[in-house]
């Protein structure tokens, strides 16, 4: 019943803000165009339609609003006023009063709030779908006087969400069992992953934690800030952050004005997006415009300032690895490469022939290189893509879901930054460095350092157990018999050492002359 409620109060909204006739209006048939007109008879419709949509979004609650955030980045797919309507999404949710950010504040630390902070602006900076942030200062353990950012979480949030998610699990059963894709699709894993990110960002403890993360991960990157935690005011309602100073990335004509220098910034994005999802295998994925500033600061001028770590996304080595080895492949145009990876990664049917998935690849991704970004569309290209899986019947992993999402968000800040950005480009030497790291002598010092602990705990006890062996009490033959097998077992050894020793020293010189030829191939 709830879920039917829901279902109905959606209909309402879309029908209450007319945008019926703006989906109706988008399409070429005359029919349909006259039902749009018929729709709207009665109804007072004067609000832009750009308007209408946000406010529609935004009385639906904060999983639409997340989805018009996402829609706002992608300005090649959208007209312009839907476009500058929904970027009010980003950092201009209407906020909820100060006083019920008071009191939550005051519940989650058992106190008043005078005496938590020093001081405490009560008119938010910012406004989300989730929390609201309010300036502070307050006295760290140390003594010293600092400047924060208090974030408070919005009142009410989980039985909403709970309800549209509800709704969400109904419509991916629908898909699931009734659409000849649904299977495929996965619609239900989808919703799932979806479900866990969302209740992560109700959790603020979660989201100080994943800020620590980052913080730790781009330390010696020097190209992206991440705000400090004060964990003593930290609670799963409230958290309390280093306050940073920057110029909001959407704010082009300031920044260059300052001096920043544009296409190095676009470039830097990139280098940042490919490092954490390469490198680290944890990346922030909630990369729009309303949660990312740019340093004016002379000591970190030009660095990107990194805000709302509610969601991040992760992936395990296998991932980091396939998604590797088809970028490089994509990158040298490699099809046959990319068709033998999906083959051999299970997601395509065993009986899918090679020669014809390469084919299909190439002509979907051939016409867009060596064009700058300006004229590439990744969400055009990701379409076709999709097209491509649903003949060939490709399962859509729903661990790259967020992914998808950060990329495409990347390809739309690094569009609003510098439209002549060869994207291509920009990420190859990153990941063929990435890929020779891998293959290299590198990775097995590191693999041999992680084993190591593990092997070394038996070598201490070897000599032990030998003696217990040798002064077991049996009769003269029993101890002879056990000589011999000790006897037995040390060649066995010494011949297993031989085989490793002499198997490792080729291993190592078949590295060293894979690499020399990678890097021939490569340059």
């Amino acid at each position: 019943m709830k879920r039917l409620l829901r279902g109905v109060t959606i209909l309402w909204v879309v029908f209450r803000y007319g945008l019926d006739g703006l989906l109706l209006d988008s399409f070429q048939k005359p029919w349909l165009r006259m039902l749009s007109r018929v729709l709207a008879v009665g109804r007072k419709l004067d609000a832009p339609r750009g308007q209408r949509l946000r406010e529609a979004l935004e009385r639906l609650g904060p999983i639409f609003v997340k989805f018009g955030q996402v829609l706002s980045t992608r300005r090649d797919l959208l007209a312009a006023d839907l476009a500058d309507e929904l970027a009010l999404l980003q950092d201009r949710v209407p906020p909820f009063p100060a006083e019920v950010a008071l009191a939550t504040i005051e519940r989650a630390f058992g106190r008043p709030v005078d005496e938590v902070f020093l001081s405490f602006d009560r008119k938010p900076v910012a406004s989300a779908s989730i929390a609201q942030v309010h300036f502070a200062t307050l006295r760290d353990r140390s003594g010293v006087e600092r400047e924060v950012a208090v974030k408070v979480l919005r009142p009410g949030m989980l039985p909403v969400i709970e309800k549209d998610l509800a709704l969400m699990r109904l419509m991916a059963g629908w898909v699931e069992s009734l659409s000849a894709d649904g299977k495929r699709l996965k619609p239900r894993e989808v919703v799932a992953e979806f479900d866990n990110y969302l209740h992560d960002e109700l959790d603020l403890v979660r989201e100080a934690a994943n800020a620590a993360q980052l913080r730790r991960n781009m330390q010696g990157l020097d190209l992206v800030l991440i705000p400090e935690i004060f964990w003593d005011f930290c609670h799963p309602e409230v958290m309390v952050m280093q306050r940073m100073t920057g110029v909001p990335i959407s704010q082009i004509e300031r920044l260059r004005a300052a001096g920043v220098d544009i296409p190095k910034l676009a470039r830097d994005g990139v280098t940042i997006f490919f490092t954490q999802v390469f490198r680290d295998g944890f990346f922030h994925a909630d990369m729009h415009p309303g949660n990312i500033q740019v340093s004016l600061e002379p000591v970190t001028f030009g660095r990107y300032i990194s805000l709302d770590f509610g969601i991040v996304g992760t992936l395990t080595e296998s991932d980091k690895e396939y998604l590797a080895q088809n970028f490089v492949a994509f990158f040298r145009r490699d099809y046959k490469r990319v068709a033998e990876l999906h083959l051999e990664s299970g997601w395509v049917p065993p009986s899918t022939r090679v020669n014809e998935l390469e084919s299909a690849i190439r002509a979907v991704c051939e016409p867009y290189f060596d064009r700058p970004l300006k004229e590439i569309s990744l969400g055009l290209v990701l379409m076709r893509l999709f097209q491509t899986s649903r003949r060939f019947q490709v399962e859509i992993q729903p661990q790259l879901v967020l992914l998808q999402k950060t990329l495409l968000n990347i390809e739309g800040l690094g569009r609003e930054l510098d439209p002549e950005l060869d994207l291509w480009s920009t990420a190859k030497p990153f990941l063929e460095k990435w890929m020779l790291e891998q293959m290299g002598p590198q990775r097995m010092w590191r693999e041999l350092r992680a084993e190591a602990p593990h092997y070394a705990k038996f070598i201490p006890e070897l000599p032990r157990l030998l003696y217990d062996a040798l002064r077991q009490r049996r009769p003269l033959d029993g101890q002879q018999q056990v000589v011999r097998e000790l006897l037995e077992a040390q060649h066995r050894t010494n011949r297993l050492l031989q085989t490793i020793i002499y198997g490792g020293v080729g291993f190592v010189l078949g590295l060293l002359v894979m690499q020399m030829l990678v890097r021939l191939r490569i340059f």
